[in-house]
């Protein structure tokens, strides 16, 4: 189904480094329009969400995505994961793990519930932030079968 978040293997980055908060949002948004979900202006559109809404959701992990009005700049709907070992600086917390999305409706509400899944589970949400391998991280966000 076209409404459907997608997240392969190649939307995952691992073991990557950030100056900061802004680079690793720049960092996000890049693969996002490389994958073909985003035009480059939902980038700018991440930095004005987060300016207004900041995105850390806890567990060391951020969820940058583009405010309302930038829905008109997303072609599909997909994820784009980048992990970053030695951490960032997220205006007070430590983001290890950034997952950017790109959503024209409302498909970020089921991704949202199985990440939610991830960091209410400590030994889960340490293992998407030290994953080696794209399909162990593709393995933790999958949707939760039922």
């Amino acid at each position: 189904m076209a409404t459907d978040l997608v997240l392969s293997a190649d939307a995952v980055r691992l073991g990557r480094t950030a100056r900061d908060r802004a680079d690793a949002i720049d960092q996000c948004g890049a693969l996002l329009v490389e994958l073909g979900a985003v035009e480059p202006g939902y980038v700018t559109a991440m930095h004005e969400r987060e300016a207004s809404i900041p995105t850390f959701v806890g567990e060391g992990v951020a969820i940058p995505h583009g405010t309302d009005a930038s829905r008109v700049l997303v072609h599909k709907a997909a994820l784009a994961v980048v992990q970053f070992p030695e951490g960032v600086d997220w205006g007070g917390p430590t983001v290890h793990v950034a997952i950017g999305i790109a959503s024209s409706g409302e498909e970020h509400l089921r991704v949202l519930s199985s990440l939610a899944g991830v960091l209410t589970d400590p030994e889960r949400a340490a293992r998407l932030r030290s994953a080696d391998d794209p399909d162990e991280v593709l393995e933790l966000l999958a949707p939760a079968a039922g």
